[in-house]
């Protein structure tokens, strides 16, 4: 598979949040995990359940192994967010800047016992 560099669109969003990374790159934000493996985040949603907040989102980590790009592994939150559809709850979640995005993977991989 070959690689394909495509230039970033800035009037796409802020690149210096989940949602607008990826959406001014094309691909998910990286960011390096405190147990020094590389990871890629995604904003993901699903229904919570909750007459409140039916939608949530939630950041999901996948975290790469070291030499050959290989899947190694994945950390999740819980639900950071909850609105009243998918949509907003993606909005919101996406607002997020990737300063607090990885404040959240350090605590996840930190509790996960990797570090």
């Amino acid at each position: 598979m070959n690689g394909q560099h495509i230039p970033p669109d800035y009037s796409r969003g802020d690149e210096t949040t989940v949602g607008g990374y990826a959406a001014v790159h094309g691909r998910p934000a990286a960011l390096a995990g405190p147990d020094g493996a590389s990871y890629s985040v995604e904003v993901l949603v699903d229904e919570t359940g909750q007459p409140g907040g039916p939608w949530g989102a939630y950041l999901f980590f996948v975290r790469w192994s070291s030499g050959q790009p290989a899947l190694a592994g994945h950390v999740e939150s819980d639900f950071l967010v909850r609105a009243g559809t998918a949509d907003e709850a993606r909005t919101q979640l996406g607002a997020w800047s990737l300063a607090e995005v990885e404040r959240v993977l350090d605590r996840l991989v930190r509790v996960e016992g990797v570090v």
